[in-house]
């Protein structure tokens, strides 16, 4: 094997690493985030069990993990399935349509004046995530977005009134439309079905959700799964506009290592886990032959006799295997067995081969060093006083 680190290896190493970034960063933002730690230590507790070979507690951990893993997926499907939405969105470079100059002060306009005249409304900015099976209903609009078309169809005598309106870019898709409920009560209270609906759908996707509370008077924004009431209509545009420059980015070089930077930690570890994982598996995976010293072991001694000497008493094995397993057995013994009833009918030198070495699993002997030992043996003084 040779120890020079190429190219290739760096590249392999860092597209690790960007998926495991992604995984990190994804996990944060998930409500499986404390399951997948959970997972991550009982899995690394394996590990350290199964290298100090605690056979039993190896056996029922490997059960556990292998239970908890199904467990997680049916639990947290929804997680799980809206990463390969992402993974999709991503790889078919999905965006969504850039607004016209002014669209967003149309919005914020619209419910502003909503919210001073306690007009309910629930208003949806799609992000890159497909919102098809997460709405119900509804009915398609298509039409330019503007203060007039948004008042009447908030109007509370439009038939669509007590719906959302669904808006990407500078079109009005379709009104009337419903949307799953959460069930957070930790975060709703007392607010009513238009928060709950909101906050259902941004905790289902990266929709950006829109509420006007008709009793208070009040816009909240539900987003990420999470639900914060505004305490005027100021920062309506400001949300609006994060919220497209989030799923819409026309970022340069600069801001995405700025981005990088403030995930240090996420970073690092990333390359860490990655560095590791290329370690164990490439040049770990690797075939090597080491001399390990292995004792000699006398067996099936016969009774009536006591051992004089062994020359010598240790002898050199050469082992082979993967580098890994011959790390991880490092500290496990070697030993040479040596059948004594043929010592006791006269036999004194012994031929050592692979097959008389007791060693690790997952290692394989080659050779014995010096491949020839002599043993003594002497009648113990009871066996002669019998005689």
């Amino acid at each position: 094997m040779s120890g020079d680190l190429r190219i290739t290896d760096l590249l392999d190493i860092a597209i690790v690493a960007a998926m495991v970034f992604a995984g990190i960063v994804w996990l944060r933002r998930s409500r499986a985030r404390f399951a997948a730690l959970g997972i991550a230590l009982v899995a690394a507790l394996y590990f350290v069990v199964n290298a100090l070979e605690f056979q039993l507690t190896a056996w029922i951990l490997q059960g556990f993990l292998a239970v908890a893993v199904i467990i997680t997926v049916v639990v947290f499907q929804e997680d799980l399935r809206r990463l390969f939405e992402r993974i999709a969105v991503v790889g078919l470079g999905r965006r969504t349509p850039a607004p016209r100059a002014g669209t967003v002060e149309v919005i914020a306009r619209a419910l502003a004046y909503l919210a001073s005249h306690r007009c309910g409304a629930l208003l949806i900015v799609p992000g890159r995530e497909p919102l098809d099976r997460h709405i119900e209903g509804g009915i398609v609009l298509d039409g330019r977005v503007s203060e007039p078309l948004l008042l009447s169809l908030f109007d509370p005598g439009s038939p669509g009134h007590d719906g959302a309106v669904v808006v990407r870019g500078e079109r009005v898709e379709r009104f009337a439309t419903h949307l799953p409920l959460s069930s957070a009560r930790d975060q709703l209270g007392a607010l009513g079905t238009r928060h709950a609906a909101g906050l259902g759908l941004a905790e289902r996707c990266d929709a950006l959700c829109l509420v006007v509370s008709e009793e208070r008077g009040t816009v909240s924004i539900a987003q990420d799964g999470r639900l914060r009431t505004l305490r005027g209509t100021e920062g309506l545009s400001d949300a609006l506009r994060a919220h497209l420059a989030a799923i819409a980015p026309v970022t340069s070089t600069r801001s995405r290592w700025r981005g990088l930077v403030e995930r240090w930690p996420e970073a690092l570890a990333a390359i860490a886990i990655a560095a590791g994982l290329w370690l164990v598996r490439v040049p770990g995976s690797d075939t090597i032959e080491v001399l390990r010293t292995a004792q000699i072991r006398i067996e099936n001694l016969p009774p009536g006799f006591e051992i004089e000497s062994i020359e010598p008493e240790a002898v050199e094995v050469t082992l082979s295997g993967t580098r890994w397993e011959l790390f991880r057995s490092r500290a496990q013994p070697v030993s040479v067995r040596i059948d004594a009833v043929l010592a006791a009918l006269g036999r004194r030198t012994f031929r050592l081969g692979p097959g008389q070495v007791d060693h690790p699993a997952g290692i394989e002997p080659l050779s014995i060093s010096p491949p020839n030992v002599r043993v003594s043996l002497r009648q113990t003084a009871t066996a002669t006083g019998q005689r």
